[in-house]
């Protein structure tokens, strides 16, 4: 009992769920949040969302709010990018910088919790008593019967469920009565499997989350400096491996593969579309139209899954690749001292004021500028005529190495394992890459590789390494543990 008494201590002093209620303006913070972000698949860009809360401060006439540093002498524009960044650092958002270097914000997965239990306080205007009980006895005979390792046990169970059926279609075909459910018994049938369906969303940003937490823990250890690139390397692949084996990680894989069969998509767009057509024809209204676009939503969710895996991939393979001068060395040294400091004030909660101080004003030179003058421009008149260029321009030169690219094809690379796997059980990765011809590629495919682990089952072996040649041309190789991928 000490140590539930401690795990919900715990809770209450560090969820941000907890805060996010103990806020003094918490119904102006959570409306807001409910209608800009909640169950929408779209995050929203930083500028969009700025315009949108200063619009939002503006109709609500907040003056001030001492609790997040905000005075009645700031802006509503002022006010509303205090409190986005004061959000994020608590844990309501979460955000996330595109390639194009457009940062996008998002619902944390403890503010949608937070949302979701607020919303379940809701008085129903009747409670399906009948329908969680048939739910509840339900799960328990499945967890009964696929436990039991009996083989006769099973036998029987199987045999009267068929008894069953057979009756049933015997009573049908005699002009009986199919059994139909009524209206109270659809109703909270409806919506105990949209509220599964939201949990499911919810479940996804808790693995993404997982996912930067390990990317976050490259970073610290890489800024602390007392780590190889063999120590990150294994400390990565002993995180994923724990990841992946964990029920939150099995249960998350499994059901990926289940959204990405054509098939599987298939009968679950036909049973959504019967369903709602079903409701339609009873005029049963439901309001929740969650389900109809269930699957756009996880899928987003689950590539933002992937997406968080690749940055952390990304992330080992430019501190594996880093090759440094000595100077350059001293001065990441100096950088690593300054983040390793940076982090644990921040661990601490610990805001420092750092400014920097110089004895004298600044000389400041602009060659480039343009000069305060009365004087006429001199005009440039240019006597020598420019030839025109071919119109061909795969005949310039350089022109294969303008256009050359050396991105890694993903969807190729997971083939080769794949088919490596049809073959035997179990293959390491210098395998794969050695029976399709090397690394064409380079590191950049190697670490591809990589990032396709977290994929498959796989097995890494610390205390045994190889030699992956990247490039023969110069007799270049990388060394690794060894990794064996499992079917």
């Amino acid at each position: 009992m000490a140590l539930n008494d401690s795990i919900l201590s715990e809770i209450i002093s560090t969820s941000p769920s907890v805060e996010l209620l103990r806020l003094r303006n918490r119904e102006l913070v959570l409306l807001f949040l409910y209608r800009t972000f909640y169950h929408k698949p779209d995050p929203v860009a930083y500028e969009h969302l700025c315009v949108q809360l200063s619009d939002y401060l503006c109709a609500e006439h907040l003056d001030q709010d001492e609790e997040s540093g905000i005075s009645v002498f700031d802006t509503y524009d002022e006010k509303a990018r205090k409190y986005i960044m004061r959000w994020t650092d608590k844990g309501f958002l979460r955000n996330y910088q595109e390639e194009t270097g457009e940062v996008f914000y998002e619902l944390s997965s403890y503010a949608s919790k937070t949302l979701d239990w607020l919303l379940s306080l809701k008085k129903e205007d009747f409670v399906g008593t009948e329908s969680k009980f048939m739910n509840l006895f339900s799960q328990m005979k499945e967890l009964v019967e696929f436990t039991n390792e009996d083989k006769d046990e099973r036998i029987r169970i199987l045999e009267a469920r068929k008894q069953e059926i057979e009756h049933e279609i015997q009573t049908i075909r005699a002009g009986g009565d199919a059994r139909v459910f009524e209206e109270y018994q659809i109703r909270p049938r409806f919506r105990q499997i949209t509220q599964s369906a939201k949990d499911l969303l919810s479940d996804f940003k808790e693995v993404e989350e997982n996912f930067k937490n390990i990317t976050k823990s490259i970073y610290q250890k890489h800024a602390e400096g007392g780590y190889t690139k063999g120590d990150i390397l294994g400390f990565t692949f002993d995180a994923l491996e724990d990841l992946q084996n964990s029920p939150q990680g099995r249960s998350f894989y499994a059901f990926w593969d289940f959204l990405l069969s054509p098939s599987l998509q298939e009968e679950w767009d036909e049973l959504v579309s019967g369903l709602f057509e079903t409701l339609d024809h009873k005029s049963i209204q439901e309001r929740d139209q969650f389900l109809r676009n269930m699957k756009q939503y996880l899928y987003a969710a689950g590539k933002k899954v992937y997406q968080a895996n690749d940055k952390m991939a990304e992330k080992l393979s430019k501190i594996i690749c880093e090759q440094e001068a000595p100077k350059q060395v001293a001065a990441r040294k100096l950088i690593q001292d300054i983040q390793a400091t940076l982090l644990e004030l921040a661990q601490k909660n610990c805001k420092p004021e750092v400014s920097l101080s110089v004895e004298m004003f600044p000389e400041i030179r602009m060659p480039a500028e343009r000069k305060l003058t009365l004087e006429r421009n001199t005009e440039v008149v240019y006597r020598q005529v420019l030839e025109v260029a071919a119109s061909d321009i795969t005949q310039a030169d350089y022109a294969d190495a303008l256009f050359a690219t050396h991105t890694v094809d993903r969807g190729i690379l997971k083939q080769r394992v794949l088919t490596a796997l049809k073959r035997k059980k179990q293959v390491s990765l210098a395998e794969v890459i050695e029976r399709n011809g090397g690394l064409e590629k380079g590191l950049a495919e190697l670490f591809g590789y990589i990032g396709l682990l977290s994929e498959f089952r796989y097995h890494v072996h610390t205390e045994k390494t190889v030699d992956v040649p990247f490039n023969t041309a110069e007799n270049k190789m990388i060394r690794v543990p060894e990794i064996i991928i499992v079917r």
